[in-house]
């Protein structure tokens, strides 16, 4: 299994944060999440508590770990192309993405849901939306019935959340980087390939190749330039 991802120590601060070079990556943790919010009386960043939350969580499930974790590689690649202040926003999310997988959180079996859920409960609105709507989970709750839970939540289509889809549709369950096919066939071997879940992926390709042309076509410009 891959290590866990962590800050770069080199861009700690002597609090424990970010340095004032990574200003994107310094938000303060909103919700209302008690003792999560700071560590050892320090506040902490969205990513740091994001990263910590959802290694809780989801290190004991093994490659769902590994996953989330080669989708927090990409997002790190991938979020220069965005506004400085949505970059932390994104790797945030990316840790977070797949939350609803865990067993203390599951109540539909719909873990974008489930999810989402869960961070609105802690206070973590933008966040619970992202999760909600990610990689095509439109199609998923259409499938399993969910359509008027998931509208709970907004769906922001936006930079930050094509990036997401992107991030989680170009990685595989071991984190590894692969293609949106490669994901799609291993999703169909997984559940096979009437189940939900590859339904609502094979669902989300026009979602998914919309998302990979403006990600690709962002990090093209960015090298160009």
């Amino acid at each position: 299994m891959p290590g866990t991802v962590r800050p770069d120590p080199s861009t700690l601060g002597v609090v424990g944060e970010r340095s004032s070079c990574h200003e994107s990556c310094s938000q303060l943790v909103p919700g209302n999440d008690g003792d999560r919010l700071t560590r050892y009386g320090r506040p902490m960043t969205l990513t740091g508590w994001a990263a910590g939350f959802a290694e809780e969580l989801l290190a004991p499930l093994g490659d769902r770990w590994a996953h989330v974790q080669g989708v927090v590689r990409q997002a790190e690649r991938v979020a220069a192309i965005l506004p400085a202040k949505e970059r932390e926003v994104l790797v945030a999310a990316a840790y977070l993405h797949d939350l609803g997988y865990a067993p203390a959180l599951t109540e539909t079996g719909f873990h974008a849901l489930d999810g989402a859920r869960h961070l609105r409960a802690l206070g973590h609105e933008r966040l619970a939306g992202l999760v909600a709507y990610h990689s095509g989970a439109r199609g998923e709750a259409e499938l399993r019935g969910l359509t008027v839970e998931l509208a709970e939540f907004t769906n922001e289509a936006s930079a930050t959340s094509m990036a997401l889809t992107y991030c989680d549709m170009t990685t595989g369950p071991a984190g590894e980087v692969i293609t949106y096919d490669e994901r799609l066939a291993g999703v169909e071997h997984r559940y096979g390939a009437e189940h939900v879940v590859a339904r609502s992926v094979r669902q989300a390709r026009t979602e998914v190749e919309r998302s990979t042309a403006f990600v690709e076509g962002r990090l093209r410009e960015a090298a160009a330039s």
